[in-house]
C-alpha cells in the first residue's frame, strides 16, 4: 500500500481486521473497529471547538486508551498533537500552554485557560455525533514533543515530518501484528512513536499506566509481547526483582528489548545479555530532533562494550573540540549531528535555539567519544559535567558505579560549590535496604579512580528517576545550594 495518512491507515488497518484488538489495557480491550469509530466522532467534537488543520493540541492525559483516540482524531483533522505529562505542576504547564498557544487543550478542568477551548479528561463526545469517515488529511507534522520543563524553560520540538506511514510496512524492527507493551509515560517521545509505529502496521499495544517491574513480565508473559521498548531504570527495576520471581515467567515470545533514554551501565547490558540473549537485546540512541541515531545490537555490544552504536540511516556524527576543532578517535568532546536532509530537515523549536556550527551541525548537549570505527561511547551531558580542581568529573560514570550496587535503586551525583575544588562531587542515594556511606565508599574504589568517589552522601526515600528515566540533576543541585550546600 503507498504512503498514507496516519487516519487512512487506521481505517484501512480496521476495514481488513475489524475485530483485530488494537489496544489493551487492564480494564478494556479496544478493537480496530472501535477505535476508529470512536476516534472520527471524537475528531467531529474537537472540530466543533474549533481544531483545524496545522493546529497544535495539547494533550495532558495519563496512558490509557484515551490517549491513543486523542491522538488519532487530532490528526483526522489534519492537526498535531501535543503531549505533556498529566503530573506537570500547574506553573510548568501554564507555561508550556502559553509557549504552545494550542488551539484545544485536552485533559483540563473548566477555566483553566480562560477562553481557551479545553475538554476535560474521561471526556465523551455528543453520541448524536457521526462516527463514520471523515474527508481524508494529511497533517504537516507528525508530532510536537516538549522539553526543557526542568529548566523553567519549556521548548517545544516540531517534527517537520508529515503524519503518514505504509501499514503494510513495519519500522523499527517491528512486525506486522506483532504486540507492544508501553512501559514508558506517552508524553516522550520513545514510548509515543514506537506504539504508534506498532499500531500503524496492524498489531496490538499494550497500555500499562505506570510502570511496574513485575506486571511488565507478567504483560509480556500474558499477552506474548514481542518488541518492548525499556529504558535503564526499568531494565534495573526488574533485574533487582528477586531471582525466583524475575526468572518465573515465559518471556519466550520477545522478539526484540530496546533500551534507550539514557545508556545502559555495562553490568546492566550484560547481565540482560545473558539473561534473555544478545540476539534479542538492543540499544538505541538519537534525541526527539531526530538529526542523528544509533542503533547496536547485544552481540555487537559485546564486542565493544559501552557502545551505543553507529550511525544509521544516512546521518553523520563528528566529536569536537571546544575551540570547533574535529576530535581524534577515542578523545572526549561534544557530540554533533547531521541528518542526511541537512540542518532544518527534520524538526524546529519553539522556545529555544538549536546549538549549531557554522556548516549546519548540531548538538543536543551530550559528551562522546568514537572509536576506529565509528562507533560512538557517551560519556554524559554537557550541563551535567562536574569540574573538580580543573578535571572533568562525569556524573554518569559515578551513578552507574553506585547502581550496581545491590542495595541501591536510583542515585543522582551533583558538584556543590566548593572553596578549594571548585565543586565537590556529592551522592544522592536512593537504597531499597539499609547500606552505609562507608560500603558504597569501599564498592565505589572497585570501580572509580579515586578523584571521582564523592566527597559526601545523601540518602533518600524515593525513587530519583522517573519511570521515563530521567533524572533532573539541575534542579536536585539548586535544592541543596538553597539549603546551604550541606544537605
Amino acid at each position: 500500500m503507498p504512503l498514507s495518512s496516519y487516519g487512512r491507515a487506521m481505517a484501512w488497518l480496521a476495514e481488513r481486521d475489524a475485530q483485530g484488538v488494537a489496544l489493551v489495557t487492564e480494564e478494556r480491550r479496544v478493537t480496530r473497529a472501535e477505535l476508529e469509530r470512536r476516534s472520527n466522532r471524537l475528531a467531529r467534537a474537537y472540530s466543533g471547538l474549533g481544531v483545524r488543520d496545522d493546529d497544535l493540541v495539547t494533550l495532558t492525559l495519563p496512558n490509557g486508551i484515551d490517549f491513543f483516540e486523542a491522538c488519532l482524531a487530532i490528526w483526522k483533522l489534519g492537526a498535531t498533537p501535543q503531549p505533556i505529562s498529566s503530573r506537570l505542576p500547574e506553573l510548568e504547564r501554564r507555561a508550556i500552554v502559553e509557549l504552545a498557544q494550542p488551539r484545544l487543550v485536552v485533559g483540563v478542568e473548566p477555566g483553566e485557560y480562560g477562553e481557551r477551548p479545553h475538554v476535560p479528561v474521561g471526556f465523551e463526545p455528543d453520541a448524536a455525533l457521526s462516527d463514520a469517515a471523515l474527508p481524508d488529511r494529511l497533517p504537516r507534522h507528525v508530532r510536537a514533543m516538549t522539553s526543557g520543563g526542568s529548566t523553567g524553560r519549556p521548548k517545544l520540538i516540531i517534527d517537520l515530518s508529515p503524519a503518514q506511514c505504509d501499514p503494510e510496512v513495519a519500522e523499527n524492527g517491528m512486525q506486522p501484528g506483532g504486540t507492544t507493551l508501553v512501559a514508558g509515560p506517552l508524553h516522550h517521545a520513545g514510548p509515543f512513536i514506537t506504539a504508534w509505529q506498532q499500531l500503524l502496521c496492524g498489531g496490538t499495544v499494550v497500555i500499562m499506566k505506570k510502570f511496574d517491574a513485575r506486571l511488565a513480565l507478567e504483560l509480556i508473559e500474558r499477552h506474548r509481547i514481542d518488541w518492548v521498548l525499556f529504558v535503564p531504570t526499568m531494565m534495573q527495576r526488574i533485574w533487582r526483582l528477586p531471582e525466583p520471581e524475575r526468572t518465573r515467567f515465559d518471556l519466550s515470545s520477545l522478539r526484540r528489548v530496546m533500551c534507550t533514554g539514557a545508556p545502559s551501565p555495562a553490568w546492566l547490558k550484560r547481565a540482560w545479555i545473558g539473561w534473555i540473549g544478545p540476539e534479542k537485546i538492543f540499544e538505541a540512541y538519537g534525541g526527539t530532533e531526530r538529526i542523528a541515531g544509533t542503533l547496536t545490537s547485544g552481540s555487537e555490544w559485546l564486542e565493544r562494550p559501552g557502545s551505543v552504536g553507529r550511525a544509521t540511516g544516512g546521518r553523520k556524527l563528528r566529536i569536537q573540540k571546544p575551540d570547533g576543532s574535529e576530535c581524534a578517535p577515542r578523545e572526549v568532546g561534544e557530540v554533533f549531528m547531521l541528518p542526511p536532509g541537512g540542518q532544518g530537515s527534520t524538526y524546529r523549536y519553539i522556545g529555544a535555539e538549536a546549538t549549531t556550527t557554522s556548516d549546519g551541525w548540531e548538538s543536543l548537549g551530550d559528551m562522546g567519544y568514537l572509536d576506529e570505527d565509528g562507533y560512538l561511547y557517551l560519556v554524559d551531558r554537557k550541563a551535567d559535567m562536574i569540574l573538580v580542581g580543573g578535571a572533568n568529573v562525569y556524573p554518569a560514570e559515578i551513578e552507574a558505579a553506585l547502581d550496581a550496587h545491590p542495595a541501591v535503586r536510583s542515585s543522582a551525583v551533583i558538584g556543590l560549590p566548593d572553596e578549594d575544588l571548585g565543586n565537590r562531587i556529592h551522592a544522592i542515594v536512593d537504597a531499597t535496604e539499609a547500606v552505609s556511606e562507608q560500603a558504597l565508599r569501599e564498592h565505589l574504589t572497585k570501580h572509580l579512580a579515586p578523584n571521582k568517589i564523592p566527597r559526601s552522601f545523601e540518602f533518600v526515600n524515593e525513587p530519583l528517576r522517573d519511570d521515563a528515566g530521567k533524572l533532573r540533576r539541575s534542579a536536585l543541585r539548586d535544592a541543596r545550594i538553597a539549603a546551604g550546600g550541606n544537605r
